[in-house]
């Protein structure tokens, strides 16, 4: 079992959580703790229950999302420890080339995986990618361009787009 160790910071979209092993990143989402999916992902990959603290990765992944958030930085340069099928480490590295402040569909990430009727499974692995953000799945779409579902909702979603692709200023409707 790896060790694994979580912080929290603050952005313009709330509280995000970011966890890491001695490996890399293995999550990150928003929340004032890391999420149930998160710990059910680290159960099935060996990896311990998240405790609370501070490494020199984690601080450098709270700098590096800082600068995201202030628009300084485009891509992230984290190690990361991302665990799953073939398949899905397919979908999430095909992710980590989706350039700053573009899109593409479940439909194109799959043709791009070289399972051109996968879009179903595409989205099943998009969803289930423990590291928001940095492993930019907000920057996937459907088909008619339309904010498909995402896991800390669509009006972060469109708020991290509108980050990307305007520069506008952040903020959820809701109030959160």
């Amino acid at each position: 079992m790896q060790n694994s160790v979580f912080t929290v910071m603050t952005c313009p979209l709330g509280a995000i959580w970011l966890c890491a092993t001695e490996t890399g990143i293995c999550g990150a989402g928003f929340g004032e703790s890391v999420s149930e999916s998160l710990l059910r992902h680290c159960a099935r990959h060996r990896i311990a229950v998240p405790e609370k603290g501070r490494t020199a990765l984690l601080d450098e992944a709270v700098r590096q999302m800082t600068a995201y958030f202030d628009r300084t930085l485009r891509v992230f340069n984290l190690p990361l420890d991302l665990r799953g099928t073939p398949f899905q480490r397919a979908v999430w590295d095909e992710l980590l080339t989706i350039p700053y402040g573009t899109t593409l569909t479940y439909g194109e990430i799959a043709m791009e995986v070289e399972r051109p009727r996968a879009f179903q499974a595409v989205g099943r692995a998009v969803g289930a990618n423990p590291v928001a953000i940095i492993v930019p799945c907000h920057r996937v779409v459907g088909h008619d361009g339309s904010l498909t579902g995402y896991a800390f909702g669509t009006d972060r979603k469109a708020a991290l787009l509108q980050l990307e692709q305007n520069g506008l200023q952040l903020g959820l409707g809701s109030g959160e």
